[in-house]
């Protein structure tokens, strides 16, 4: 077994979605002080790899903290083009989505899609659609390609949260 890591490292500077709220990480207390380290952070719902959750896109819909958590996990696939894809996996997405790749992901019963980057037209229809998508992965090369794995992705129960960062892992047999 071998656990490739998607996320990346959380950190004070970190580039970020423009518009969305900058990351600060403080040290707050001190093991030398206090006895212990606590670190404040202050950082948007959309930070690093993170899931966007239906409510992200259309009022009313499920909130990240009442989406079963069964949704953030399953078998998955790495894929470099929409075309051809695997029918009812996960789709780790390997290229930079556009339009015309939305119908062949729906076509396919995709529960879920992850990339590097996803903008919000591409976002946005497939949420509507039911599918959740995960954003900010990295080391998406380091996943085979025609091979099924684990994704996990697992969220902060946020109360009514729009999205929440995640610590993306495959787990590769």
């Amino acid at each position: 077994m071998r656990i490739v890591d998607l996320s990346p490292t959380i950190e004070t500077g970190m580039e970020m979605y423009p518009g969305d709220p900058r990351v600060a990480i403080e040290l707050v207390q001190t093991i030398d002080d206090d006895g212990w380290d606590l670190r404040r952070v202050e950082m948007g719902s959309h930070t690093g790899s993170h899931v966007d959750a239906f409510s992200h896109v259309t009022s009313g819909a499920p909130s990240i903290d009442r989406i079963p958590l069964e949704r953030f996990t399953g078998p998955a696939r790495r894929v470099t083009s929409s075309h051809n894809l695997p029918r009812e996996l996960g789709l780790l997405l390997d290229f930079d989505p556009v339009q015309e790749d939305i119908q062949p992901i729906l076509d396919a019963g995709a529960p879920f899609i992850g990339a590097a980057r996803l903008s919000i037209e591409i976002e946005s229809p497939l949420l509507n659609a039911g599918i959740l998508t995960f954003d900010g992965l990295v080391n998406l090369r380091g996943l085979p390609l025609d091979q099924t794995f684990e994704f996990y992705g697992f969220p902060l129960k946020i109360r009514e949260g729009d999205g929440s960062p995640i610590r993306a892992i495959a787990i590769l047999e």
